[in-house]
């Protein structure tokens, strides 16, 4: 039994180091940091992905391995080329992508890629936006949220909206949103990514038509509130003096699914108010400790790590 199947783009990201002119070599992108924050909190987590056969794309299978993830798609292709991002952090913590190579490592998925015994034999389903912008990879994707929806599965969709990507094309990106949400029980955006789809005033509307369960994932002190029936709930962050944001939200997101998983929750139907609550304080406290700790993946924290730490914050 595989607690969470990620499928969708993996990158790498290079983030300012502490000394001049260093770079910490990270592995990005939503899926993947969600896999290896869940399975540094115990969870069994496999990744569907594809990337070049090149040193960028070996670190990131390598780092798969590493945090115990199993790749689903362990084959690295020769002529696909591993996306490779400069990350440059402004001053009130946002982040600025510059992409080094051509985006494709992730449309080198394809629906054959997905195999119905890998989702078959999963609990949670979980997949990015990311990969809904062109190529083969918007199949496979959809084809991996469907199954699990079909099955009873309890699916996990993170809208990752960036610019690079779609061109500016904001319409674009949220109208390939809107046509898998019917297939989808969870879902994270961000505060920019809610005006996309229309502001918060629309997504008790939003939930009401798919039957989903959204989360406004913000950072820091902000905390992050869920749109969970008729109830608002929010919880609050920890302040925190960092401003690198690198990989947080994923670790609140990985987070949030692994305390989902830890009590026992395997589809929508099994999901309460209490159990979204204490969920998303697990969550949000994960990313609070993944901003203080410069966000590279290897400062996701585990399971042990976020106990103590919320055991000495209060």
């Amino acid at each position: 039994m595989t607690d969470l199947y990620s499928i969708g783009e993996m990158l790498i990201d290079f983030i300012p180091g502490s000394e001049p002119a260093s770079y910490i070599r990270k592995a990005g992108g939503a899926p993947t940091n969600v896999a290896i924050a869940a399975a540094k909190n115990g969870l069994k987590a496999s990744m569907c992905c594809k990337v070049g056969d090149d040193d960028f794309g070996r670190f990131l299978m390598d780092t798969l391995d590493v945090y115990h993830v199993n790749a689903a798609c362990k084959e690295l292709c020769k002529d696909a080329v591993t996306t490779m991002a400069f990350v440059t952090l402004k001053e009130d913590g946002d982040r600025v992508f510059t992409f080094a190579r051509k985006p494709g490592a992730d449309m080198f998925l394809t629906e054959e890629d997905v195999k119905e015994e890998d989702i078959k034999d999963s609990v949670i389903i979980h997949a990015g936006s990311y990969t809904l912008s062109a190529g083969p990879a918007v199949a496979a994707t959809v084809k991996a949220m469907r199954l699990g929806h079909e099955m009873e599965k309890l699916v996990s969709f993170d809208v990752n909206y960036r610019n690079v990507v779609w061109n500016d094309d904001v319409q674009g990106c949220t109208n390939a949103v809107m046509d898998v949400l019917k297939y989808v029980d969870l879902l994270k955006i961000s505060d920019e990514e809610v005006e996309m789809m229309g502001g918060v005033e629309a997504l008790p509307a939003l939930m009401k038509k798919y039957g989903i369960t959204v989360l406004v994932e913000t950072l820091g002190a902000d905390g992050a509130q869920a749109f969970f029936g008729d109830e608002v709930i929010r919880i609050q962050g920890r302040k925190v003096k960092a401003v690198d944001a690198t990989g947080a939200g994923d670790a609140f997101w990985g987070g949030f699914l692994s305390s989902l998983r830890i009590q026992g929750v395997e589809k929508a139907s099994d999901l309460t108010a209490d159990i979204i609550r204490n969920a998303m304080e697990y969550g949000n406290v994960s990313g609070c400790i993944c901003v203080q700790s410069k966000g590279a993946i290897a400062s996701i924290p585990t399971r042990e790590q976020i106990e103590e730490y919320m055991k000495n914050d209060r």
